[in-house]
């Protein structure tokens, strides 16, 4: 099954991922990726969908989608560098897997994230993504 990064979320002081169900009355209904419970956030949390997230580079922005299918190509089946790795190794990483990466402003701190969310769609969804009809009439 294809995942959908406009449904897939990350909220401000949680870790994690979630998948969104359904708006509520005073926030958005979530179920967590990892251990599928359920919660409510309210309308003062910060909610960001993976497909709204992009990483800088010298040439611009690249979309976290294609970020994650570049470290597809590295990886192979292998999971993504802990979060724990030292920072060096995780530059070392995205120097291979995006080259052009900005130094000055895709910090260490960001490369933890996107590995710590790479893993997760791995292991609890899909690295295989839905495409909108808005990109598939821009790449024609």
């Amino acid at each position: 099954m294809k995942t959908d990064l406009t449904k897939i979320l990350t909220i401000s002081g949680q870790s994690g991922l979630f998948l969104y169900l359904s708006q509520a009355r005073n926030g958005v209904i979530v179920e967590s990726l990892a251990d599928r419970k359920r919660s409510c956030f309210g309308m003062k949390s910060k909610v960001t969908t993976l497909e709204d997230i992009s990483i800088y580079t010298e040439e611009g922005e690249v979309k976290l989608r294609e970020v994650f299918l570049k470290m597809k190509e590295v990886l192979g089946e292998d999971d993504a560098p802990s979060s724990r790795s030292a920072d060096k190794d995780l530059q070392e990483f995205f120097g291979k897997a995006l080259p052009d990466y900005d130094k000055d402003r895709f910090h260490v701190s960001h490369m933890k994230k996107v590995v710590t969310w790479y893993n997760i769609l791995k292991q609890y969804a899909s690295l295989d993504f839905e495409t909108r009809e808005e990109d598939t009439v821009e790449e024609e």
